[in-house]
Formats: C-alpha cells, structure tokens, sequence
C-alpha cells in the first residue's frame, strides 16, 4: 500500500514536472497546504494527460480512443472518492485529499465534464459556453483548491471568487495557445467571436489571420482581467500565506495574459513563457497586495458557477 508520504513525493514530482509556475506558487503555502494542493493537482494533471494523449502538459494529441480514456478516468476517480485503492497514484492522491479535506464530489464530476467535451470534439458558440468550459477545466479546480485551503462549504462567495481564479487562468492559456490548440484540431473561441472576425476555421499556418486573433486574444485577456480582480476579494479570506500563494499565482497568470494581449498579431510567433526572474517579481508584488487592502468588487454581472447539490 503507498504511504501518505510517497503519494506526496509523487505528486510533487508530477508538478515539478508538469507546471513550474504552479509548483512555484506552491511553495508559498504552509506544508500540509502544500502537501494537499500537490495531491488534487496530481488527479488533475494526470486526468489532462490521460485524456489528451499528452505527457505532463505537453505534445497533446488527438487520441484515437478518447472516450474509452474518459472512462477510465470516471472509474478510477469514482472508484477513489468512494475510498478505495486503485493502486494508481493521481488517484490514490485525490481520494486521500478528498477525504482529508471533505470536497464536495460534484466537483470532480463537473472538472471530468470538461474533458468530455473535449473527447467529443466540442466548440462554444458564444461567451456563455465558453465561460462554462473554462469553469469545468479549471473553475471547478479553484473551488477544490479553496477547500483545501479551509474554505468551508457554506462559504459560497469566496468559493465563487476562488472558482472566478479558475475562469482567469483558463482565459489565458487559451489566448496563449489558440495557435497550438488549432494544429491538434480545437478551438476554444466561440463561433460568435470568430464570425465577428469574419473567420469560419482558425488556420494556424494563414498569417492573415493574426492580426484578427491578436483582438481575440485582447478580449479573453480583458475577460481574465475582470475575473481575476474578482479573486482577489475572495483572496482576502485566506490565511496569509495561502493569500499570498494564490496572488502570486494570480499575477503569473495574470501575465501571460497581458503578454497576450501586448504581443497582439505576434503572440503566437512563440511560446508565451513568464521567465523565473520576472516570476520573483511577480510573487513581490503579490506579497504587498497580500497585505493591502483587498479591492472592492461586486461580482453578481460575472458569470457564476452551478451550485452543488
């Protein structure tokens, strides 16, 4: 049977791998906070792999069988939450963080909701389903994140503005990778958007189109802008040292997606990277918003996540 320990040491090595601005962030948190968010981002990372055909993160694919992959992941997740061994260590580690710290079990089901969508090839039409995907890959993981830094349940705003974080990162790795996502056949824009753009398909090779995603990319970023100013509220209601791992992790976000939206038609000439020095930056100046005041916004004209059941 694998230890507590070793299911840590594993995860720890799947972020470091996996997501060095994550892993980053992370050392912020006291160790048993750390120890759990490495835990939960194990399930997630190793979910994204699976189902994408990828390698931590990276060199995604088009798997032949998505679906049998997508169940797999339902049972062994399942199987996890229900407190039984899979003997398989990303899910090991969200039963023992699912029942270390209580999370609620529509949450993964609503993550694994967004690689279904994938597995069947979807596309949004309009903001609206674009927002709802962005919360089932990574809304739904700020709102497990925030339980496992103590946010209880009945606190539905900040669980809201922890769920909102979620929403900015997503909005950011799409304007990072909409060049990259369109060479493995996705699309994450709406249709609508597009269609103002006068684009029926992204062609990742026609440099025509640049220009016209460098202003979609400017309005996902402008979208994270508002959702992340909406997570600092909810920032606010954390211990201090998981108030400064979530800022800091907002603001290294934050800035790939301003890059985004500053790079315009040439933001996808290469990888949108934030280097660690500018991220040590970034991490001073989430701790002086760590003590400041936090910012005042009313988050009701914002898109809101489903409750749970």
């Amino acid at each position: 049977m694998t230890s507590r320990a070793d299911l840590v040491a594993a995860a720890g090595d799947s972020i470091a791998k996996g997501s060095k601005s994550f892993r980053f962030a992370s050392q912020l948190f006291d160790e048993e906070t750390r120890e759990r968010s490495w835990l939960l981002y194990s399930w997630c990372r190793a979910c994204d792999d699976i189902t994408d055909g990828q390698t931590l993160g990276h060199d995604a694919t088009t798997p032949t069988n998505p679906e049998e992959r997508l169940d797999f992941v339902r049972e062994k997740t399942a199987t996890a939450l229900a407190g039984k061994k899979t003997g398989l260590v990303p899910f090991d580690a969200l039963g023992l963080v699912a029942a270390e710290c209580a999370i609620h079990p529509d949450l993964p089901a609503h993550h694994l909701a967004g690689f279904a969508r994938d597995a069947a090839g979807w596309q949004p039409m309009t903001e609206e389903d674009l927002l709802s995907y962005c919360y089932q890959v990574a809304g739904a993981v700020g709102v497990m994140m925030a339980q496992v830094m103590g946010v209880p349940a009945s606190d539905t705003d900040t669980l809201d503005r922890a769920s909102d974080l979620g929403l900015a990162f997503q909005l950011a790795n799409i304007a990072r990778d909409v060049v990259e996502d369109a060479r493995v056949g996705r699309c994450y824009l709406p249709t609508d958007w597009l269609a103002e753009e006068s684009i029926s398909a992204i062609d990742p090779d026609d440099p025509t189109q640049r220009e016209k995603l460098g202003r979609l990319a400017r309005r996902l970023a402008t979208h994270a802008d508002l959702y992340r100013l909406s997570a600092r509220v909810g920032a606010a209601q954390l211990p201090p040292r998981s108030r400064w791992a979530v800022l800091s992790a907002a603001r290294i976000y934050g800035r790939i997606a301003e890059k985004a939206r500053d790079f315009g038609a040439a933001a996808w000439d290469q990888r949108i990277t934030v280097p660690k020095g500018e991220k040590l930056l970034l991490v001073g100046q989430a701790l002086l918003d760590s003590v400041g005041r936090a910012p005042e916004m009313d988050r009701r004209n914002l898109w809101t996540r489903p409750r749970l059941s």
